[in-house]
């Protein structure tokens, strides 16, 4: 899961700063901002279903369990995580397939917003298990 959130996660923020954050390399003839640009948009589409089979693993093997077990510890950020994580993924999907600029444009709010929430919500889960005490029921 760690690896996979990293991977996606770094590729879709250095994406996005090659896309909204460069100029084009050339004088208004390229249509990238940096020669790697679409490298990079190829790598986070392609290990983005990794994350999301690490989510739905996750979601049986983790979070069921730890709600079973009465854990309390974490439910705020990982339930957060699952309504982040449904708009990111259908977004992307959604990306993906949108021919109209209108839609594209609502899309790329949409997994932006949806994936940095994802990434502040993950990396808050993540500190609520290393630093809390263990709990005695687990």
């Amino acid at each position: 899961m760690h690896l996979a959130n990293l991977s996606v996660g770094f590729t879709g923020v250095v994406y996005a700063w090659m896309l909204y954050g460069m100029t084009p390399s050339t004088e208004g003839y390229s249509v990238v901002n940096h020669p790697w640009q679409p490298h990079v948009q190829h790598a986070h589409v392609l290990v983005a279903p990794l994350l999301i089979f690490a989510i739905g693993s996750f979601w049986w093997g983790h979070a069921l369990t730890y709600r079973q077990r009465g854990i309390r510890e974490g439910r705020r950020t990982g339930i957060t995580m699952i309504y982040t994580a449904t708009p990111m993924i259908l977004s992307g999907y959604a990306l993906q397939t949108s021919v109209s600029e209108g839609w594209r444009n609502v899309w790329v709010v949409v997994h932006v917003t949806a994936s940095l929430l994802w990434l502040g919500c993950f990396t808050g889960h993540w500190l609520v298990h290393r630093l809390q005490p263990a709990s005695s029921t687990r």
